[in-house]
């Protein structure tokens, strides 16, 4: 897992595949998490609207930490 964020643009790491953890609530409501990118977190009131919102919260997670120069962990992929 690589953490530099050199040279590395907002749209690279928008194009990462993140794992997304999906989780249904007791309330009804949907708890949507990206594990590798630490507090990046949200809910919706449903599935559809908790992955909605996770690709918003996850732009906003990398938008700062690119800004505060903060570290980017990657998701492992596979080689071929």
């Amino acid at each position: 897992m690589s953490s530099k964020t050199t040279n590395k643009t907002l749209e690279y790491y928008l194009s990462l595949p993140y794992t997304i953890e999906l989780t249904p609530d007791v309330d009804g409501y949907w708890f949507a998490k990206i594990p590798l990118l630490k507090g990046c977190m949200t809910n919706g009131e449903s599935r559809e609207d908790a992955l909605s919102m996770i690709d918003d919260a996850k732009r906003l997670w990398l938008e700062t930490a690119l800004s505060l120069g903060v570290p980017i962990p990657e998701p492992e992929t596979e080689k071929a």
